[in-house]
């Protein structure tokens, strides 16, 4: 059993800032569960272009207020606490953020916390077993 709060994982190697977005990983591959959980704060006003053409991730807004675009056809989503969107086809997204967003993330296959997105906004594949 892992039993983990978000103060223990804060100023760790396993919470990634960014100017636009912090990134707490409270589960990664390493725990050998198949997935990885992180809770996510977009923060306000900023604008976000993603695409992870090698996860499949589901996205749950806790908090805040923005908007998802699906780049491939232009729809627009809003999205506000107990919204959910999953990115099951890989799709280049963007996220808006009119109001700092809390969300919790789970990805498919696992990330390692090693990633870095690139220019793209995609994370690599990177394998890493228990």
């Amino acid at each position: 059993m892992i039993v983990r709060s978000l103060g223990e994982i804060e100023d760790t190697e396993r919470d990634v800032k960014t100017p636009n977005w912090r990134s707490k990983r409270i589960v990664l591959a390493k725990e050998g569960v198949g997935f990885s959980v992180h809770e996510t704060t977009i923060y306000a006003g900023t604008v976000n272009d993603f695409w992870y053409a090698n996860h499949v991730e589901a996205v749950f807004v806790v908090e805040g207020r923005g908007e998802l675009t699906d780049k491939e056809t232009g729809k627009v989503h809003p999205l506000a606490p107990g919204t959910l969107y999953l990115l099951d086809g890989n799709e280049r997204h963007q996220v808006r953020a009119e109001t700092d967003i809390k969300t919790v993330c789970v990805f498919n296959p696992p990330v390692t916390g090693a990633e870095v997105h690139d220019a793209d906004g995609v994370y690599p594949l990177i394998v890493e077993t228990a």
